[in-house]
């Protein structure tokens, strides 16, 4: 059930984003061989959603056909055939999804999630499937209500519970899927469980032994900039590998753009939004990205420019994603930002949290001023005061922001909410806890809800 070495030493170049070289590797397997299939189809998969090219689908999707026919006719026996089907049934409906085809992908989704299950139970002990089936049940089970009664309708309950326990088995175990599960389970445990820290410590580590691992390089820069280390992230930026071999990674830049955007370098910024823009072929985060470059004209003062990329917004792109979706909204509304309350968010973002409350002490509320900027203030302050370690004054300012807001459709007022849960939560006031997790929880519309509502969710059932 192991892979052949050749077949190994192509997946650990693919996992450094070589799919080049994984492919020359993977010529000396039998082409017909279930470890060759499944690997090579990784590496199809892994470029079709890195690239978001849709002129790659279709070939894409037709190769992945061909591997499941092969593999049905294949007298291999043994769990890695039959992890293999589910785990390229699953490529297949990430794929599907990704690019529009929704049906198509979830009825592709239930039977990855039926064979792997199949998997799980004929062989209990192969760790690789415990993975994919751990990863499938933990989304299905803490995605929001909107979206879990499809899913229910094709037999797809998921289980928060089940999947970690699966998950943290292959990732804890050794196996040829091991780097790959202790990632995934890192990455849940930091954006879910308030374990950024432990995440941060993994992949450090990670990088450290293998600093020519693009993918390691490029966690390290999303985990730092999720944990406002804006410094650190640049800096793993400009360490990147690059060269023949790497796949092209055109997102990096977009998020060197924001870590720019938050130091203030506004011309460096827009250089960066402007190459993701040329290098980028898929339709998510183009909208964000028209924004990020409004945002840094704007403040540049160059008004002209800053108009024009606002027009652009609207553009292209979709609005999956929740950045996508705040940029159309503002798009959309006819409200001007504040020039101090964009400023000092921007600041928070990057961690710098006192420049933030200085820039905040020059905004002054009136009676004309209106209500979305009246909330961010106090909004802004509370994340300024909760990142310095001030929960005090964080848990004032939230409450404060949650009070006036009422039924205003912005998100401030649920993210406090949520942020209010999470503080209780680690001082062990559960009771209070669920009564701010279950308020973050009932605001109907505003821009971050299904993130919002996913942790408020995951929240309350580690308290039940």
């Amino acid at each position: 059930m192991l892979l052949p070495p050749s077949a190994a030493r192509a997946y650990a170049e693919l996992l450094k984003l070589r799919p080049g070289p994984a492919r020359q590797l993977l010529r000396t397997e039998p082409g017909h061989a279930t470890a060759t299939l499944l690997v090579q189809d990784c590496i199809d998969f892994t470029e079709l959603m890195l690239s978001q090219d849709a002129s790659r689908y279709g070939a894409t999707v037709a190769a992945q056909d061909a591997h499941l026919a092969q593999l049905e006719k294949s007298s291999e026996k043994g769990a890695l055939r039959e992890y293999a089907r589910a785990e390229i049934r699953l490529h297949q409906a990430a794929a599907q999804v990704t690019f529009g085809h929704e049906v198509q992908g979830a009825w592709s989704l239930r039977q990855a999630y039926q064979q792997m299950q199949t998997v799980v139970k004929r062989h209990p002990t192969y760790l690789p499937a415990r993975k994919t089936l751990g990863l499938m049940q933990f989304f299905i089970g803490s995605l929001p209500e909107g979206y879990r009664w499809f899913l229910k309708l094709l037999g797809l309950p998921g289980s928060v519970e089940a999947g970690l326990s699966n998950l943290r088995a292959a990732a804890r175990q050794p196996n040829d899927f091991q780097p790959e599960a202790r990632i995934l389970l890192a990455l849940v445990e930091e954006t879910y469980y308030k374990k950024p820290e432990e995440a941060l410590q993994l992949v450090t580590r990670l990088h450290q032994q293998q600093p020519d691992n693009l993918l390691y390089s490029y966690l390290l820069i999303s985990l730092n900039k999720k944990q406002h280390r804006t410094a650190a992230a640049l800096a793993a930026y400009r360490a990147r590998p690059t060269g023949a071999g790497y796949v092209s990674l055109p997102y990096l830049r977009h998020m060197a753009a924001d870590l720019l955007l938050y130091q203030g370098d506004y011309a460096a910024s827009r250089r960066e939004n402007e190459l993701f823009l040329q290098e980028f072929k898929g339709q998510h985060y183009r909208k964000d990205a028209f924004f990020k470059l409004y945002l840094a004209a704007w403040l540049s003062g160059e008004a002209v420019a800053a108009e024009q990329y606002r027009r652009q917004i609207a553009s292209g792109g979709r609005t999956v994603v929740e950045e996508d979706t705040y940029a159309q909204r503002f798009f959309e509304g006819r409200l001007p930002l504040n020039r101090l309350l964009t400023r000092a968010r921007l600041q928070i973002d990057g961690g710098y949290y006192r420049e933030a409350l200085a820039t905040l002490d020059a905004f002054h509320s009136t009676t004309a001023t209106p209500l979305r900027d009246r909330l961010e203030e106090p909004y802004r302050r509370a994340r300024a005061w909760h990142l310095l370690g001030r929960l005090d004054s964080a848990r004032l300012l939230y409450a404060r922001t949650i009070a006036l807001a009422g039924n205003a459709p912005y998100y401030f007022a649920p993210q406090s909410a949520l942020q209010l849960g999470f503080l209780y939560q680690a001082e062990g006031q559960s009771n209070t806890a669920k009564v701010y997790f279950r308020k973050a929880l009932s605001y109907p519309k505003h821009e971050y809800k299904n993130s919002t509502d996913t942790k408020a969710k995951l929240a309350l059932k580690e308290l039940e």
